[in-house]
């Protein structure tokens, strides 16, 4: 009895320095705070990192596009034919990683047109993005997001 009496005794030289439940939810909502207001300045960022990815893919199909051409004398507009796999769409299941469709909308002995068009909305504006590149690695921007 002598021993559970000592030991359960609170003892004010053995307690834990501790942060108490208000003081961590205060933490939390500072912490809130600051991402709602950098998250505006942070959004253009985002976007146009994922449209890192649609200017990659098409740099990838017009160098399948030129091999192609050399092989065959003429451009196709078939993405199988050249090799090329598009990876599942991020609107398609969960594990998929895409945000772009790649297409070949124009294809002749001469050129072609490759498009990448964003499935995503990336700042939930109505507008999807839109990329193209031809035969020269011309890249434009034909729909901003």
């Amino acid at each position: 009895m002598f021993f559970v009496k000592k030991y359960l005794k609170p003892n004010p030289e053995r307690a834990l320095k501790a942060l108490s439940l208000m003081e961590i939810l205060v933490v939390l909502i500072i912490i809130g705070i600051l991402v709602l207001l950098a998250l505006p300045n942070l959004l253009p960022v985002i976007t146009r990192a994922k449209t890192t990815e649609a200017k990659l893919q098409l740099e990838h199909v017009s160098m399948l596009e030129k091999t192609y051409f050399y092989e065959h004398s003429k451009y196709t507009n078939d993405l199988n034919e050249l090799g090329f796999i598009q990876e599942k769409l991020s609107t398609e299941s969960k594990d998929a990683r895409a945000n772009y469709k790649i297409e070949i909308t124009n294809a002749s002995n001469t050129g072609f047109t490759a498009r990448a068009t964003s499935v995503v909305d990336f700042n939930q504006d109505g507008n999807f993005n839109v990329w193209e590149m031809n035969q020269d690695k011309v890249l434009k921007e034909v729909t901003p997001d």
